[in-house]
């Protein structure tokens, strides 16, 4: 059966100052955002078990770190799904 939709009826937009955007790219940019805040305002130190060793770092480091892991790992499934 032939799919009869457009692709402006696919996929959700915003028009900001003339110019749009895709739902998506608005939501990624909003959890980006709170991401950096989130980070920016936990700066305490922490004391983190790898395994074996005791480390202490400031906590935005771990978090910092655990973000990128995670995005990381997205991207890397979200890559291998679309290959098949």
């Amino acid at each position: 059966m032939a799919d009869k939709t457009t692709d402006s009826q696919r996929r959700s937009s915003v028009t900001v100052g003339g110019r749009e955007y895709r739902m998506r790219t608005v939501g990624i940019a909003v959890l980006a955002v709170l991401a950096i805040w989130f980070i920016a305002v936990n700066t305490d130190s922490v004391q983190i078990t790898l395994w074996v060793a005791n480390v202490t770092m400031p906590l935005w480091v771990v978090l910092a770190v655990t973000l990128v892991v995670g995005a990381a790992i997205g991207w890397l499934a979200a890559r291998r799904r679309a290959k098949r």
